[in-house]
């Protein structure tokens, strides 16, 4: 009896919270807590003034149990997404949670609540560019221009946005998924929040970025291959992509235990066009504590115009590890700089310090000069010194990096307590560099200094000997953010494929590895080098044009394809392939069940 009376009692509850559950409709107006009905809704909104669903007041709680907001019947076109699904304004203490929603031009925008809380949620597949740019071929119309203008007034590269928050202060995003769009999250305005254990990857543009913000915990969170405009060996411009975005006045932020891998920068702090006209506005003291800015296209960390403490970063395989054009009073301490082209290359800096860094198999460890002549548009330069200026470089490590030093028109440069191994010139330093001093390094090799020939005497050379390893942590512990106790491990797993090769770009942005596709790898006479890629299963070749033969016609992903073109007469090339395996979403978020058969090619018209 006990037993019947508890699921009487159980099943009356179940009722009453269906009867509160409410259904989306279009234009709905919601302004106290409510469980939404599980479902499917897909609702058009035409304009960004014409949200869904607006949601607005105090201590309110909007669960959406899962269910789906779609604002598009057609979800093969990302560019032609409208509208906005969600708007929460003018309120306090709202929290929505496990919402999914795709196929706006916006998913969320947020505007003037204060303590909004965003919770695992999903807001992937919204707007976002066809890019124009090919393999072969960059087009200039692709490039990003990140907050010019009236930000409020969404410039182009402001459109395509997961979540939008604006002037939303103590705000918490947590356990978020933003892929495969055009921007992850956008912060205008918004100060003292907190925003971690989020995923937000394979973005065409930015995955977090921040305008006007302030004292900001962004930690934790998954950012990888927010890249446009790259195509290995070809080019390599990033196009202003980048994982973490910092503008206009964006200061006393901390970035720490982010992955931002695969980026076109990782880091990127940049001021709006009022900083280059009139010197106002310029982002200060972040804090860049334990990331991985690996493999970006072009920087690991742009840290311009500003200052930011940079510290105990992964920076590998960039073109420039650390860029810090112009900028002022930064600390850059205990880094990891492993296979760039440049390490630390900082034009018109002052008063740095560059301390216990590692710096290994880089053309050029640190460079440091002035342009000649600056650009007639940055009226800024008139207002304050831009002086290549005041450095401390003291016990870093530099091995195998074929030109550690590279200094050139500077002034009172201070080079102590440095380890140089491997090298092939140790110091190019120009006849204009004033106060340069060079002295107590030590040297593991005796020849090949170059330009350090004079300052011989005042270092200790070891010829043979080993190099010996720094004790970083003494000069990281000063700067230790400590990581969130319930903080995810954000960094990739050890089994994805990593490197700027495998930064490969479709018409909508950054290719994710998740759905069965064919690259072009390489072209030796009449044999065309292909990858295939994709989730676990087989694939194989069905057709096509202008080949007549495979190294392989079938095969487990992911694999390698040579194939043999024919006569000179064959202007057209395909190859259309099949793929079976486990289930998985296309690039616009389409399911495909396992067992399917999903046909993919590779076309050169």
């Amino acid at each position: 009896f006990q037993v019947l009376f508890l699921l009487a009692i159980a099943t009356i509850f179940s009722c009453k919270g269906l009867k509160n559950q409410k259904s989306i409709k279009k234009g709905m107006r919601i302004t106290q807590s409510v469980t939404i009905k599980t479902g499917t809704y897909i609702l058009e909104s035409v304009k960004l003034a014409d949200p869904i669903m607006t949601i607005t007041g105090d201590n309110i709680v909007v669960d959406f149990n899962g269910s789906t907001l779609i604002g598009s019947k057609d979800l093969q076109q990302p560019d032609l997404f409208k509208g906005l699904g969600i708007l929460i304004e003018e309120g306090k203490n709202i929290q929505i949670k496990n919402a999914i929603v795709k196929g706006f031009k916006a998913g969320l925008m947020g505007w003037k609540v204060d303590s909004l809380q965003i919770l695992s949620s999903d807001f992937s597949h919204n707007h976002r560019q066809r890019l124009k740019s090919t393999p072969e071929l960059e087009d200039l119309d692709d490039w990003l221009t990140h907050f010019t203008g009236n930000v409020t007034a969404w410039p182009r590269d402001i459109l395509g946005t997961g979540v939008y928050l604006n002037a939303c202060d103590h705000a918490l995003v947590k356990d978020v998924t933003i892929n495969e769009g055009q921007n992850g999250l956008i912060l205008i305005d918004c100060d003292q929040g907190m925003f971690y254990n989020n995923n937000m990857q394979f973005n065409s543009s930015v995955g977090i970025g921040l305008c006007r913000s302030r004292n900001n915990q962004i930690m934790h969170n998954k950012l990888d291959w927010c890249i446009r405009g790259y195509s290995h060996g070809i080019y390599n411009r990033g196009q202003n992509a980048a994982g973490i975005l910092l503008s206009d006045s964006s200061s006393k932020n901390t970035i720490a235990f982010n992955s931002v891998t695969h980026a076109g920068d990782g880091f990127s702090v940049w001021p709006r066009d009022e900083y280059l006209t009139k010197g106002m506005g310029s982002p200060e003291l972040n804090v860049v504590y334990n990331n991985d800015f690996s493999h970006a296209s072009n920087n690991g960390v742009k840290a311009t115009f500003g200052s930011s403490n940079i510290v105990n970063n992964d920076i590998r395989d960039c073109y420039y590890g650390i860029w810090g054009g112009y900028s002022i009073k930064s600390l850059i301490v205990g880094n990891r700089l492993d296979k760039n082209i440049h390490d630390i290359a900082i034009e018109h800096g002052s008063n740095h310090k560059i301390y216990g860094n590692v710096l290994q198999n880089s053309d050029i460890g640190i460079q440091l000069w002035e342009r000649p002549v600056q650009p007639k548009e940055w009226t800024f330069v008139k207002n304050r010194s831009i002086q290549s200026y005041a450095y401390e470089i003291r016990d870093n490590v530099f091995t195998k990096v074929k030109e550690p030093l590279k200094i050139e028109d500077s002034e009172v440069v201070f080079i102590n307590d440095n380890q140089f191994a491997e090298f092939q010139r140790l110091l190019k330093s120009s006849k204009t560099n004033e106060d340069l001093v060079f002295e107590n390094n030590t040297i593991y090799q005796n020849d090949l200094f170059g330009d350090a020939y004079p300052f011989r005497n005042d270092n200790s050379i070891k010829n043979g000997e080993q190099i010996r390893p720094i004790a970083q942590d003494e000069f990281i512990k000063k700067f230790a953010v400590q990581p969130l106790p319930d903080g995810q491990n954000a960094n990739l797993p050890e089994h994805q494929l990593r490197g700027r090769k495998y930064m490969l770009i479709t018409e909508w942005g950054p290719y994710n590895f998740q759905y069965p596709s064919v690259w072009l790898r390489r072209i030796e006479g009449d044999k065309y080098t292909f990858a295939l890629f994709g989730p676990e299963g087989n694939w194989k070749v069905v057709g096509g044009m202008g080949f007549t033969s495979f190294s392989r016609k079938s095969g487990a992903m992911p694999a390698t394809l040579v194939a043999t073109k024919g006569g000179a007469d064959k202007p057209h090339l395909s190859i259309e392939l099949e793929f079976i395996g486990t289930s998985f979403k296309d690039q616009l978020g389409n399911e495909f069940e396992k067992g399917r058969v999903y046909p993919f090619r590779y076309f050169i018209d």
